[in-house]
């Protein structure tokens, strides 16, 4: 029972919004468990989300170290669940800045993200001994992830950590499960606050709203495997008040593997890339997680 089912940990960085792609975000677990996550991503291409900015044949690679952590409860008699990542990021990479090439790399925090999750059909609140015998089926649920400032900023560089501005995106999640197959699809919207000391200028931006569908095949070991797409449209912003030409209309494919390791261990393995891009972020991601419960 214990390794039946799976809690979804995201994990982003902060140069790039709206290109989540998690399966099995909404299916429902049991109360009183709780996962330690440690993981490492891979980035490479133009991972700014702001086309307007001076920088042309933007080529960047980050290594990203992750640490997260999540907790499942009885939230009214239903089943919830928190989560917490912190990302720490190493970037390198050459662009060309007003004509001229330039070069650099640098390392610091990333914002952090907290995501409070609940079940409102098809996931009551159950103690572990519950759950097992609990027969799978629908599941509709709800999330609210906010994301504070509190990755390093420099209001000097085109290219942060940390955005400088909260972000918060409310979310909608449908699950069904027959057989094997698990068929998902989350609808949500991100809303972001302005930032003030963006290259001594006030950068605002419109919300972004993001459709993701997964379909996610479940071995008998309980190892499982998802295909995923999403698509995402918005986002337009403005300098000091004047509007960029930059709405964004992209789209993402990705991959994830779970393996199960014996025990409370498992490993994850997922990859995403640019399926379709009108503006802004396009780039090739990789992650390797580890996840460990108890």
């Amino acid at each position: 029972m214990a390794l039946a089912f799976a809690i979804a940990v995201w994990f982003h960085v902060s140069l790039a919004g709206a290109q989540e792609l998690e399966p099995r975000s909404y299916r429902p677990a049991p109360s009183g468990v709780n996962f330690a996550v440690v993981g490492y991503q891979f980035t490479t291409g133009n991972v700014l989300g702001d086309p307007t900015a001076p920088l042309q044949d933007l080529d960047v690679d980050a290594n990203i170290a992750i640490l997260g952590y999540v907790r499942t409860f009885g939230l009214f008699g239903r089943s919830a669940s928190v989560a917490v990542t912190v990302p720490y990021i190493f970037l390198s990479g050459t662009a060309v800045l007003q004509g001229e090439p330039v070069a650099d790399s640098r390392s610091g925090a990333g914002d952090t993200r907290i995501r409070l999750a609940v079940n409102l059909v098809g996931g009551p609140a159950m103690t572990p001994q519950e759950f097992a015998s609990f027969p799978p089926g629908r599941a509709l649920g709800v999330s609210l992830t906010v994301q504070p400032p509190t990755g390093q900023y420099d209001p000097t560089r085109i290219i942060n950590f940390g955005s400088n501005r909260w972000s918060v995106k409310p979310e909608i999640g449908y699950s069904s499960i027959k057989g094997p197959w698990i068929f998902e699809a989350a609808i949500g919207v991100w809303f972001f606050t302005d930032n003030t000391e963006f290259v001594g200028a006030t950068r605002s931006q419109d919300p972004i709203g993001n459709v993701q569908g997964h379909l996610t095949y479940n071995f008998p070991n309980r190892m499982w495997l998802a295909v995923s797409a999403n698509y995402y449209a918005g986002g337009q912003t403005a300098i000091d008040g004047v509007d960029a030409d930059d709405l964004q209309e992209n789209s993402r494919f990705g991959l994830a593997l779970s393996v199960p390791l014996g025990g409370p261990h498992s490993l994850k393995v997922a990859a995403h890339i640019g399926a379709y891009t009108s503006a802004g972020a396009d780039f090739d991601v990789a992650k390797l997680v580890y996840q460990y419960r108890w």
